[in-house]
């Protein structure tokens, strides 16, 4: 009974209730918005023009290969990409390298060391023990075993200079990530042409050429005849002048700041190119000198430890006396790294090397081919360290020095 007057009374709500549904649920034949219950809708060119209204046509994308500049522009800016992806490269293997060249030097001196003052002592010992001919030869012939043996390592040692290496290493590491700057530079700053792709060629493989990574073939020599600077840029040939510049067009250039480049530049041929040649040298004879007097100290100690017997005690003397000596000699040459600072004093040679090139080939192209005057006079004294008024004092003084005959007592750089 109750069932039957609740579905009555349904009945007639439904009846009163359903007009104004059927208005409220009424969808147009054209809808501005297409429903699509699918995540991914994909309507049709068709489909899209009738939703609009009117006939559209989507735009396709336009190919520009046959724009010789973009394309010249865009294939330029990939080359460069895949340079810097080798210059990162490069910097990781330098840096890795690097630090295992200077585990060398640290582990080699500290074994070589260790291997010449047991010997010593062995030797010391044998020479006391008179009484026991099996005890005696068996000292005398572990002294002499490793007396034989650092001799060996110590001439490898001297022959690679680890520590030398090292900071090639380092300068290797430097070098390139100054390019990776540089090429990093050039892609922000847009429209790269082949030229910069040339030459960030050119001077990766002359980096290459300048630090090689392997040690037979192609290391670099330690002990030349002469000392010379470090060189690692790649060699360009001069511009010639083939016409006049504009004289409305100066680009930051005057004869003033042409005759301040050509007055810092005579400082740095005087005073700094001179001064680390014959540091250069210097280092280099010491080097020398400490390479020669280990290995040959440790064999003379060798042979006296081989001599040592019973009656006599100048076999021993002499063990004990040359064991000493080619540790301090070892402990001098290679924990002072003199052969780090011999590769410093080369590379700073090479840095005021390719300074006093980049001044005289700017100077001697034409005003419209060289870098701005502005620009280059401010990367010039970043390079001497220097501000840009210290720079000018720097050539006014270099002038006054070159009127009255008189050397300049300053140096151009204050950075090394």
């Amino acid at each position: 009974m109750a069932s039957s007057q609740i579905s009555s009374l349904l009945s007639c709500s439904f009846c009163s209730t359903s007009p104004s549904i059927k208005s409220s649920i009424h969808v147009p034949k054209r809808l501005p918005i297409p429903l699509s219950f699918s995540t991914k809708p994909k309507p049709s060119r068709k489909l899209f023009e009738e939703l609009n209204g009117f006939p559209h046509k989507i735009p396709l994308i336009q190919d520009n290969s046959c724009n010789n500049n973009n394309s010249t522009t865009s294939k330029a800016t990939i080359q460069l990409y895949a340079i810097l992806e080798a210059v990162a490269d490069r910097v990781e293997m330098h840096h890795n390298i690097g630090e295992q060249r200077d585990n060398w030097n640290i582990l080699l001196l500290n074994s070589i060391n260790m291997l010449t003052l047991t010997a010593s002592a062995m030797a010391g010992i044998a020479a006391t023990m008179a009484s026991d001919g099996a005890s005696l030869l068996a000292l005398k012939l572990s002294s002499t075993l490793l007396f034989s043996a650092s001799t060996g390592m110590l001439v490898v040692m001297n022959k690679i200079q680890p520590s030398q290496l090292a900071e090639e290493q380092r300068n290797a590491t430097r070098l390139f990530k100054q390019l990776k700057s540089h090429i990093e530079t050039t892609l922000a700053i847009g429209n790269p042409t082949e030229e910069d792709v040339k030459d960030a060629m050119k001077k990766v493989l002359a980096l290459d050429k300048a630090y090689p990574l392997p040690l037979l073939g192609a290391m670099v020599e330690k002990f030349p005849k002469k000392f010379e600077p470090a060189v690692w840029w790649p060699s360009r040939p001069k511009r010639r002048n083939k016409s006049k510049y504009n004289e409305g067009k100066k680009n930051g250039w005057n004869e003033g700041l042409e005759m301040e480049l050509r007055n810092v530049l005579r400082v740095v041929k005087e005073k700094d190119m001179k001064d680390y040649e014959r540091l250069g040298n210097l280092v280099l004879k010491i080097n020398k000198s400490l390479a020669i007097a280990g290995p040959l100290l440790s064999g003379v100690a060798a042979v006296g430890s081989a001599c040592v017997s019973e009656g006599s005690s100048w076999g021993a003397i002499v063990a004990v006396l040359g064991g000493a000596l080619a540790t301090t000699v070892n402990a001098f040459e290679h924990g002072g790294q003199v052969g780090m600072v011999s590769e410093m004093y080369r590379n700073c040679g090479g840095f005021f090397q390719l300074l006093e090139n980049s001044i005289q080939e700017t100077i001697d192209e034409d005003q419209e081919q060289r870098e701005n005057g502005d620009l280059f006079e401010i990367k010039l004294a970043l390079k001497l360290g220097r501000s840009l008024s210290q720079l000018r004092d720097l050539a006014t003084k270099s002038a006054y020095s070159r009127q009255e005959g008189t050397p300049t007592d300053e140096f151009a750089s204050k950075l090394f």
